[in-house]
């Protein structure tokens, strides 16, 4: 059974979900895809431009789980610099990891372009913001390792510019990268589930897969109400990666991160605070991050308690620490709160398997999920159709002592505000 629409600015404001009915009944495809979020809604539609004979099945509606529930931040690259990711995977592999990620904006931005998608697109850049001195020699380094590679769109801003470009003293420099920017995820995934649909997919909401199975040549997906047989399968259920797949589930951690939304502001306000409207994440223990809306709100994001959100009053240490960055803030209205589930990698890269003949598995962003995400849809598509990708392709592993990870994790979070709140 479906699960409604959790409540959040973008269920408020996205643009309506396209019909996207519950299988019913049994069918044949060319590929069988698991999971309606940006992963399995990209690559699906970069299946169907090709001709390839798709399907979609997700358990609730395309968009309902962290892809249309994020920041709406839409950032260059990985977790990692690109001299440790060629560090890591070598030259010829590390390279094209670090221009696939680097790039990754340009696919959302073309395809939101090409297909008329309306998600409050703006490529407005983002700006990676050190709050440490240490964090600041990052930024610097980081700049630096791009700009050797010959990407021009990335600048640093010394502590005075940064305190002009957002209205606050805190930061010590930050890195202005004009490839990324912002969009209303919500908005964002029902655009392409509509793009995919007119290509020639099919997309089934409302849709819980409850076993996946070999049957000779075929992929069989079986549903309550019906069943899908495909030669290629390919998993993309992310941070909502439950059993269907032995051991997928216990190699990641399931994160929760959350936003807080305040009443619309003034323009005057937005103009003091972040006049360039470029998205703004921090480099600390645990990342903050925030932006403005089209209509003039700020969104205020950051890991969560380890539970669905739907207050804003659930996220005071986000909306305390707003008015510590804009004192002015005080008094302000939040009209709402709310979180989604990512998903975490021990090793902060995405993961990539085949785990048998004609089953590919995709997920892990650790909250680069709207470019990242996007940009594996074609590398999907194309392995699917028998090519490479630029991507390591590794087994499944299971995480040690996976059952503890929702006590750890409060527990680095609690950590690492305390490190941030003192500079350390």
């Amino acid at each position: 059974m479906q699960e409604p629409l959790p409540p959040s600015l973008y269920a408020d404001t996205a643009r309506p979900a396209p019909p996207t009915p519950p299988l019913d009944g049994d069918r044949r495809a060319h590929v069988v895809v698991v999971g309606g979020g940006f992963t399995g809604l990209s690559a699906a539609l970069h299946l169907a431009e090709q001709g390839v004979d798709t399907v979609v099945l997700e358990a609730n509606e395309p968009g309902w789980g962290a892809s249309g529930r994020n920041g709406g931040q839409v950032n260059p690259g990985l977790k990692w610099d690109p001299d440790t990711v060629v560090r890591d995977f070598g030259a010829d592999l590390g390279e094209r990891m670090v221009a696939l990620s680097g790039g990754a904006p340009g696919v959302v931005f073309d395809l939101i372009e090409r297909h008329q998608i309306a998600c409050g697109a703006l490529r407005s850049g983002t700006l990676r913001s050190a709050i440490t001195a240490r964090g600041a020699r990052e930024v610097r380094a980081s700049a630096a390792q791009w700009a050797r590679r010959g990407v021009g769109d990335v600048e640093v801003l010394e502590r005075p510019e940064i305190a002009g470009a957002t209205g606050t003293g805190r930061y010590h420099a930050a890195m202005l990268d004009r490839r990324g920017g912002q969009v209303n995820p919500l908005g964002y995934a029902r655009g392409m589930a509509q793009a995919a649909m007119q290509r020639g997919a099919a997309v089934h909401g409302g849709t819980r897969v409850s076993r996946v199975r070999r049957d000779g040549a075929d992929w069989c997906v079986e549903t309550p109400a019906g069943t899908v047989r495909a030669e290629k399968l390919v998993l993309a259920t992310n941070g909502y990666t439950d059993g269907i797949w032995p051991g997928l589930r216990r190699s990641l951690v399931p994160l929760f991160s959350a936003i807080a939304a305040t009443e619309p502001l003034p323009q005057a306000v937005v103009d003091r605070i972040m006049p360039v409207r470029s998205s703004l994440y921090e480099i600390g223990s645990i990342t903050v991050y925030y932006r403005f809306s089209d209509d003039n709100r700020l969104l205020m994001g950051g890991r969560s308690v380890q539970r669905d959100v739907t207050q804003p009053a659930t996220l005071r240490y986000l909306t305390d620490y707003a008015v510590r960055l804009w004192p002015e803030l005080a008094g302000v209205k939040w009209s709402h709160g709310w979180s989604g589930r990512l998903a975490y990698t021990p090793d902060h890269y995405p993961h990539v398997h085949e785990p048998a003949e004609g089953a590919l598995v995709c997920l892990g962003y650790n909250g680069r999920g709207v470019a990242m995400a996007t940009a594996m849809g074609p590398q999907i598509a194309r392995r699917v159709m028998g090519g490479s990708i630029d991507m390591p392709v590794t087994s499944v592993r299971e995480m040690p002592f996976h059952a503890l990870w929702k006590s750890g994790v409060a527990a680095r979070v609690a950590y690492g505000r305390v490190r941030d709140m003192l500079g350390l």
